[in-house]
């Protein structure tokens, strides 16, 4: 295949509606033309596209994909975040990287997990309680939105009412409105500022929260940098929330596609973890991982790839390749060959991926028993997409909640 391979935006990286409502034909449209497409985003950033699972899976891994934005030869647009919201994970590699993982990492071991699921328990019953009486919901806003807003609070000791805020400025990042062109400025400008003031506050009365944590390792120990915490306080409450957010809605709205999986696992809780795994391959929540830069040429499947250019490794087309997986445009609830790639590979694995497992199946498990007769109210076709190539999610999930039981 030669370097000049292209993909049109129209099959691909847009943000179009009907796209966004069915990628999949897309995506096996690019496996088919190639493991390495060229292609541009929808803001006009030319970027390098791998497309099959093996391709994604090496790559992931690959030192010589750098996720530091300094290796970047132009071309790249994407976020601008200010330098105090920048230090973070996701624009860091080497011993800077390890030093800030290792730091981090005690927050989301499968203890400090383990203690938090009665919160997220008790926490999601709060939420259906408050719809159950009603007969009807939309599911994203009554669940799948306000519970990772409340669990990453807890973990960072933020309020419900300024995670609500978070999630507004989240939102204008991931989805901007394109006749506000400052708008994602904005929200950054403001999450910055309620960042810094968050941190202000906790150093003034420290509790027992992750953010406290941080400021004692910076204060007493010097190990981050004042930037390094701000930027990485920003980056936990942001994959914390959105890719949890549609994890959850993703899930149900599968359930719902498929009412026989719904019985399944009514009549048997324990499915629910191979249903959640299933959901992060068959409707990956985040469809393409963070961007790469080679800091040397570098040859995928046959493709030279200069350095400095940007490289998107597409984990929702990884998931389903037929060469990886069998009958891959199916939602199997068993699927035990599923080794799909939605949390990442390697180093930078994503280190929330224990806590936002516990968030997804306690909510879905709870959702199918406390609702058995749960059911859409809408045709399933006419549900809206969010507009970002970003992410994948609905807006809205209006069902019908009969059958009601207490929590």
């Amino acid at each position: 295949m030669s370097d000049d391979t292209h993909v049109d935006a129209s099959f691909g990286l847009t943000n179009d509606p009907i796209f966004m409502a069915d990628p999949y034909p897309s995506y096996a449209l690019w496996r088919q033309t190639g493991p390495v497409l060229r292609t541009t985003t929808p803001d006009g950033s030319p970027v390098w596209l791998v497309t099959r699972y093996a391709e994604v899976r090496a790559a992931l891994s690959d030192p010589r994909l750098s996720l530091d934005r300094t290796h970047s030869r132009g071309g790249y647009r994407g976020f601008r975040l200010p330098p105090v919201l920048d230090a973070n994970l996701l624009n860091m590699d080497g011993p800077d990287h390890a030093r800030i993982r290792r730091l981090v990492s005690g927050a989301f071991t499968a203890r400090r997990v383990e203690g938090l699921k009665p919160y997220i328990q008790l926490a999601t019953d709060q939420l259906l309680d408050a719809v159950a009486s009603r007969g009807r919901a939309d599911l994203m806003t009554a669940l799948a939105v306000p519970l990772p807003l409340m669990v990453i609070g807890k973990l960072l000791g933020v309020s419900v009412e300024d995670g609500d805020m978070f999630r507004r400025w989240t939102t204008m990042l991931i989805a901007p409105d394109p006749g506000r062109p400052a708008q994602a400025r904005e929200a950054v400008e403001r999450m910055s500022r309620f960042l810094t003031r968050l941190i202000a506050d906790k150093r003034v009365k420290p509790a027992d929260d992750l953010v406290s944590a941080m400021i004692a390792a910076r204060d007493k120990e010097g190990r981050l940098s004042e930037k390094e915490m701000t930027s990485l306080a920003f980056l936990i409450l942001w994959a914390g929330y959105e890719a949890t957010v549609h994890l959850i809605g993703n899930g149900a709205f599968a359930l719902l596609c498929q009412p026989e999986y719904l019985d399944a696992l009514s009549g048997d809780p324990g499915l629910v973890g191979p249903v959640v795994e299933e959901v992060l391959r068959f409707l990956t929540p985040t469809p393409y991982a963070i961007r790469r830069f080679p800091v040397e040429d570098i040859e995928i499947a046959g493709v030279t790839i200069s350095a400095g250019d940007t490289v998107l490794l597409s984990l929702a087309c990884a998931g389903r390749d037929e060469t990886a997986f069998v009958n891959p445009d199916d939602f199997i609830l068993r699927n035990p060959g599923n080794q799909h790639l939605a949390f990442g590979f390697g180093v930078h694995y994503c280190l929330g991926a224990s806590l936002a497992r516990a968030e997804a199946q306690i909510a879905i498990s709870t959702l199918v028993r406390r609702f058995p007769g749960l059911a859409a109210s809408v045709p399933i076709e006419e549900l809206s997409w969010q507009r970002s190539f970003r992410s994948h999610g609905l807006l809205q999930l209006p069902v019908t909640l009969s059958g009601g039981r207490p929590s």
